[in-house]
This record gives structure tokens, C-alpha cells and sequence, in this order.
């Protein structure tokens, strides 16, 4: 009778203990990984579908279990700073591990792998993301003339103008984009809110943060770039409108100019059919911003 007890609570245990799984999602980092002898498959689409039926087979028994992106070099990095032989499956657990504290990780809901994996690569990007652009952020310095942390003047700019642009949307779902150019680099930052018929908004704020510290970036470093706000409202088209990044200030953009960038392919140039029952709308002045500083 003991003995089926203690089974019993081993077996509930067993349900509540949460995993991750480092998953090797592209061909290539699966390929850079064979040549490791420890490392058993030899074909991707056998690893995903054998990943797949270990991610049923655990949520069957009631599990909890996150997926996380195992990149084979920051693999490499990780076994010679920590010194591991990364030839071993304990290697890959030990970094597997270390994604599911620090890592960006999506968890397991039941859906197919090829429906999971994008979202998996989209939360990384996004990681990725805000990562470099706090790093930019961090070393911007200070202000010639005033001593203040750019950095931080112009996160806190970019939060007073992200709120504006909130407060100006109508009852709906709110989808933000903003994108700012670095050189040659892009970075996208993009935000879903909804504020209800009684003007509560409800947003994500892991999302806010990616936007304002992207939008910031382009306001430290004086780099073009712009915003677009799509508003969606019941039994009503969809609302566009946007702004353009002009030093530290969003310039509204007339009605043509939001069309004439909606209806432009970004890579090519070349124009493209406007979208079918989208209202192309003029954006409203964000006002002044009372800065004593000019960076």
C-alpha cells in the first residue's frame, strides 16, 4: 500500500516538473551539429517528427514544456567558457538549460511544430532586438551641452510620444510598427493594444517596450525612420495612418503619403494594388514636447 502511494506522488511530481527543449529548427544548424559523434540523427525532417512526438507524448502525461532555439555556435561558446566537452549530451543539456532561464522560449501548446516555429523564430528576432538596440542605447553617451544621458532622454521621449500615438487610436485593436534604419540595418519594433468601448487599453508590455526602445534608438541616434498605427474597429475598414521620424519629433504624414508607402513594395519600389477596403487617413499632431535639452 506504501509502495503504490509513493508511486502515486512520484508520478503527480513527474507532471509538475517543467522542461525545455533546445530545438534546432534550421537545416543548417542541424547539419552543423552532426559532426558531433554524440549527436545521433543524421536527417532533419526525421529529428523534427521524432521532437514533434516527444512534445505530444509529454503534454499527454500533463507536462509543461517550453521550446527554445539552439544555435550550434553559441553552443561552441558556451561549452569553452564553461568549460564542457560539447561533444556530450550533458553539454547540450547544460546550454538547454541556460536557454530556458535567460533565452527567449515559446511553449508548447498542442499545435503542429511548423506552426510553432515561426513564432519561436519571431519572439528570438525580437529578443535579438531589443538586446542590440539597449546596447546602442547604452553607449550614446551624454549630452554635450547639458551632462544628461542621451540613452535615457530619449527612451523617456519615445515613451511620452508611443502613448500619444495610443491615445489617439479609437476604440479597436491598435497595430503599431515601428522601423528605424541604422546604416544599412533595419530595426522593427511592432505592438498589438486593443482599447475597449470604455477607453481601457490593453497592450502587451514586453511589445511596448521593443517600440519605445526602438523608436528611441532612432531619436539618439538622429536616424530616419517612421511609425504606422493600423486601427481595426467592428462593422467599420480598417484605419491607416503614420509618421515620419524627423530628429526628435514624429512628423505626421498627409493621407497621399501614408498611400504612397502602403502601396510601395519596400524592396523593390515598385507599386503595389492598394489593399482592399483600407482607409488611408492623415495623422494627427502628437503636439509639442517640452525638452529644456536639445541633443
Amino acid at each position: 500500500m506504501a509502495h503504490a502511494q509513493h508511486d502515486t506522488m512520484r508520478r503527480a511530481l513527474r507532471r509538475e516538473v517543467a522542461g525545455t527543449i533546445g530545438l534546432l529548427a534550421d537545416a543548417e544548424d542541424f547539419a552543423a551539429m552532426r559532426r558531433y559523434q554524440s549527436f545521433t540523427f543524421h536527417d532533419h525532417t526525421t529529428y523534427l517528427h521524432e521532437v514533434e512526438h516527444l512534445l505530444r507524448t509529454l503534454a499527454a502525461e500533463g507536462k509543461h514544456t517550453t521550446l527554445a532555439l539552439f544555435d550550434p555556435e553559441e553552443y561552441e561558446e558556451f561549452c569553452a567558457e564553461s568549460g564542457l566537452d560539447p561533444d556530450t549530451s550533458d553539454g547540450r543539456t547544460r546550454f538547454t538549460a541556460e536557454l530556458a532561464a535567460a533565452g527567449p522560449t515559446v511553449t508548447y501548446d498542442g499545435r503542429p511544430l511548423s506552426d510553432i516555429v515561426p513564432d519561436l523564430i519571431d519572439e528570438t528576432l525580437r529578443r535579438s532586438t531589443v538586446e542590440y538596440a539597449e546596447h546602442l542605447l547604452s553607449d550614446t553617451g551624454r549630452c554635450a551641452h547639458c551632462g544628461e544621458d542621451i540613452g535615457v532622454a530619449s527612451f523617456t521621449r519615445a515613451a511620452i510620444l508611443l502613448s500619444r500615438i495610443l491615445d489617439t487610436g479609437s476604440p479597436g485593436t491598435q497595430h503599431i510598427v515601428c522601423s528605424v534604419t541604422l546604416d544599412t540595418t533595419p530595426l522593427l519594433g511592432s505592438l498589438h493594444a486593443e482599447r475597449t468601448p470604455d477607453g481601457l487599453l490593453n497592450l502587451d508590455e514586453t511589445e511596448a517596450l521593443e517600440v519605445t526602445t526602438v523608436l528611441a534608438v532612432g531619436i539618439a541616434t538622429k536616424s530616419p525612420g517612421g511609425l504606422v498605427q493600423r486601427t481595426t474597429t467592428q462593422d467599420q475598414p480598417d484605419r491607416v495612418c503614420g509618421w515620419r521620424l524627423s530628429g526628435e519629433h514624429l512628423q505626421p504624414l498627409t493621407e497621399a503619403q501614408v498611400f504612397d508607402a502602403y502601396c510601395t513594395d519596400a524592396h523593390t519600389g515598385e507599386p503595389v494594388p492598394p489593399e482592399p477596403g483600407l482607409d488611408y487617413a492623415p495623422a494627427p499632431d502628437l503636439g509639442p514636447y517640452d525638452d529644456p535639452h536639445t541633443h
